[in-house]
């Protein structure tokens, strides 16, 4: 257990070096997330449309 904890901490220091380091980059890949997540959703939401 001791090691996810580290492993966490370690990804959120990561978070932030990269935020600080570089923000323009760290801002078009969050919102490249944003956007795959929001189409992952509409794909979910029009698979359950066409179920029913």
């Amino acid at each position: 257990m001791p090691a996810r904890k580290y492993l966490t901490w370690a990804a959120a220091a990561l978070v932030v070096f990269v935020v600080i380091r570089r923000p323009a980059e760290a801002t078009q890949s969050l919102n490249e997330a944003a956007g795959a997540l929001a189409r992952a959703g509409d794909a979910f939401a029009t698979f359950v449309t066409e179920l029913g």
